[in-house]
């Protein structure tokens, strides 16, 4: 796996005063999930964004995301269209240097982002949350089983993946009714 971040400013100061909440944890988790019921309940609130990432895998009713080729991808990367951007499980994923503009505005960004990027965001925006969302290592293999995306490659691999990252500030093991846990995470996103 490789981790690029591509923030095009060569600023030093860190972006704020906004927030960046970065949703992070192992395939399979329900990230997507409780983004989505975040979203919804923030539905109207112009101070919240929820990025649409782009990768390099057709779009799905799992997630919210602009597909896109890896030539047309590798462009954009070119062009500095990310804000950062990070490869796994040999698909590449980014998220739009918008962010970067919402957050100078004071908006909270949440995004299904890369454990890799947890350190590069840290050294780039002002205030930064991690939420890692989680399961037992069973929740997460019936959880991709059922999805059948054939570009998830196999399943063993995605379940073992290790990823050492920084400690996140709030953790979500979401087992059990989905809406309960989209409440803890809007309770990160500091809208309760």
């Amino acid at each position: 796996m490789t981790d690029l971040a591509t923030l095009p400013d060569s600023n030093t100061d860190l972006i704020g005063p906004g927030r960046l909440v970065l949703v992070v944890g192992p395939s399979g988790a329900g990230k997507d999930t409780l983004i989505g019921l975040a979203r919804a309940a923030c539905t109207g609130d112009n101070s919240i964004v929820f990025p649409q990432r782009v990768v390099t895998r057709e779009a799905s009713s799992f997630e919210n995301n602009e597909a896109v080729s890896p030539m047309l991808f590798g462009q954009m990367l070119a062009h500095g269209d990310f804000a950062f951007q990070w490869e796994a499980h040999g698909l590449r994923y980014g998220v739009p240097y918008s962010i970067a503009q919402d957050v100078r505005d004071g908006r909270t960004i949440v995004v299904n982002a890369s454990r890799t990027i947890i350190e590069f965001a840290r050294r780039s925006y002002a205030n930064v949350t991690v939420v890692l969302v989680t399961a037992p290592p069973d929740v997460l293999a019936d959880r991709l089983a059922a999805r059948a995306r054939p570009s998830d490659g196999q399943l063993g691999d995605r379940i073992r993946r290790a990823v050492v990252a920084p400690v996140p500030d709030v953790v979500i093991n979401n087992v059990g009714p989905a809406e309960e846990h989209a409440a803890e995470l809007l309770k990160a996103i500091g809208r309760v």
